[in-house]
Parts: structure tokens; sequence; C-alpha cells
């Protein structure tokens, strides 16, 4: 009888690349690995780090690389069919590579491979063990990502592999003086244009200008717009007034993204992901954003009209951290794999 298989989930970052093992039962085998990242300088460059990582997952699991029956890898950069479409935080020489067929060809084992986002989606379906419906993970960072997981657990893709953007999700919101704000993709009037690291700098600043905010502590020549908005997390855990408008705003327009996405899917439940998962003002944040959800998304959405009790759009906070990206593709890789 053969010995069963494992599997590896690999999470490329910018700084940092996350692994972890599970076994054919889809029980995680010894602890995260995380080493150094080097994407900048090119995929033959990152393997290495791979290497590095896998080897010290076989080790903590007792077992050889024989023993690996399949690798889930995710980028943080648009991919199809295992070959990057996009640079974004990459190297150059990673566009256009079919990195599945050249890590497959030297370890020796299968690769699949998706976006960051999509990843984390997996990662949060798999520990949500008594959960078998559809999930929407939505993903405030630096910028605004998306997944989603259908029934039973298997990724939504699209055709293209460029599915759940769900960051250029429109939405009907202005500046004060009339226009739409422009997002780093090009367009304007994205919801990651307001619901972002981006979006909070540029949305600082502008308060920063007004006269109710002249005293503000945040309005001193001594730091850049990086560094202020770096703080705004922690004044808001403190109750600041300026930096609990900026994120109200951004909760209300992020619900009121989410109810046309919602529109679309009917995913039963939202998962909110990002840094803010950990913030310790997190439920008042919930709120504002169900608070956008109820003005945009139909009752049929929120609650059913033959049992009123009964919530049709769960929202809950994300519950696999930094993890969630390497646990979600080694979930795909014991799905796809074994």
């Amino acid at each position: 009888m053969s010995k069963p298989k494992h599997f590896v989930g690999l999470d490329i970052g910018g700084s940092t690349i996350k692994a972890v093992i599970i076994n054919s039962s889809a029980e995680q085998v010894g602890p995260i690995v995380e080493v150094r990242s080097h994407v900048k300088e090119g995929y033959e460059a990152t393997f290495l780090q791979l290497e590095t990582a896998l080897d010290a997952l076989t080790n903590h699991a007792g077992i050889s690389r024989g023993d690996i029956g399949g690798i889930g890898l995710d980028v943080p950069a648009p991919s199809s069919g295992g070959v990057i479409w996009g640079k974004a935080n990459l190297g150059d020489d990673w566009v256009g590579t079919d990195i599945c067929g050249k890590l497959h060809e030297r370890l020796g084992i299968p690769v699949n491979m998706t976006n960051d986002c999509n990843a984390a989606a997996v990662g949060e379906y798999s520990i949500r063990g008594n959960h078998d419906g559809a999930l929407l993970l939505v993903a405030p960072g630096t910028g605004l990502g998306g997944g989603f997981v259908l029934p039973g657990g298997t990724l939504y893709e699209g055709a293209n592999g460029l599915a759940l953007e769900v960051g250029h999700v429109s939405v009907p919101f202005m500046e004060e003086d009339g226009s739409l704000p422009a997002c780093t993709c090009g367009l304007k009037g994205c919801l990651e244009a307001w619901v972002s690291l981006v979006a909070l700098r540029r949305r600082l600043e502008i308060e920063l200008r007004k006269p109710a905010w002249e005293s503000h502590m945040l309005n001193c020549p001594d730091s850049n717009i990086e560094e202020k908005a770096f703080q705004l997390r922690t004044l808001a855990e403190k109750g600041d007034a300026l930096a609990c408008q900026l994120f109200k705003q951004q909760g209300y327009i992020l619900g009121y993204g989410i109810a046309d996405v919602v529109r679309t899917l009917d995913p039963g439940l939202v998962v909110i992901g990002g840094g803010l998962a950990e913030a310790k003002f997190r439920d008042q944040y919930m709120e504002w954003i169900r608070e956008g959800f109820t003005e945009r998304a139909w009752s049929v959405y929120r609650h059913s009209p033959i049992e009123p009790e009964k919530i049709t759009t769960r929202f809950e906070w994300a519950e696999g951290g930094d993890a969630a990206a390497s646990i979600g593709m080694a979930y795909t890789a014991r799905n796809l794999f074994s």
C-alpha cells in the first residue's frame, strides 16, 4: 500500500513567503514556515526560497519531498493557467512565464497557482469546517481584493483567472468638488478608490486641509502623509473623531459596493479580511459596512421574505489571518492532486 501523500501551500508575498503542509485528511502538520521573499530578484531567486521553505516543512513533518502529492502556489499578481499576466510587485521576468510548469519541472511535483486573494478566500472556506455554502471574501489593504468560493469548496476564477476584481466595481460617490476619484487601475469611481490604504491617504489629505481639523495632531509638518495615515487605526481605536470619520466613510462605501457584488453572486456569507479584521474597533467598522449594505441591497439579500428572522447574507470577519492564503493553497492542492 502506498504511503498517504501530503500537500503544500506556498503564499508568495512581497517581503515573506509563508508555507504550510497538510496531510491527506486536511490536517495541518507542523508549524507554518516563513522565509524571506525575493520576488523582485526574479522567479529563479524565488524558487530557491520556495525550496528552503519546502525543506523546512518536510523536516518538521518527518517526510521527504517524494511524499508530497501537490503544491498550491499563490502570487500577488493576476495569472491564468499558471502564467503571470501582470507584473504587480514582481520582478520583470515573472510576466509571461509559465511559473507552474517551471516549478513542476524543477521539483517533480504538480503545481497549481492563483492570486493571493483567491487563495485567502479558499483558506477562509477551509477553516470553517461547518460551512458548506458559498463564500465571498473582500479584503481591504493597500488595494481592495476579493475571492469567491462555490458551495463545496471550489474556487471560482472565471474563464481567464481574472474574476472577482471587486475593487473595481463602480460606486457613485464623489469628492467635495463633484469629481470621481481616480483609481490606481486608471479608471475613475472604483470602489478601491474609496476603500484602500491609498484611498485613506488621499481622504486624510483632503480632510486635513479643512478648518475643522486645523488643530488636529496629524496636521503637522513633521511627517508625510504615509506616516500620518499609518496612525489612523490606532487613533480610531482611541475614538479620535477624524480617524473614526474616515473609517466610517470607508466602511459605509465598502458595504454599499458589496451589495452589488452580492446581487450578482448571492454568496450567503461575506467574509471581511485585511488588517482591520484585528482592529479593536472592528465591531463598529462592521456596523458601518452593514449600514452601507442596507442602503444598497434589496431586502431579500438581508432577510428571507418567507422567514423574516432568517438572515440571507451574513457578514463575518476573516479568521485565518496572515496564514489564510497558504492554508487555502494547501487545501486546493489536496483537492486537485489527491
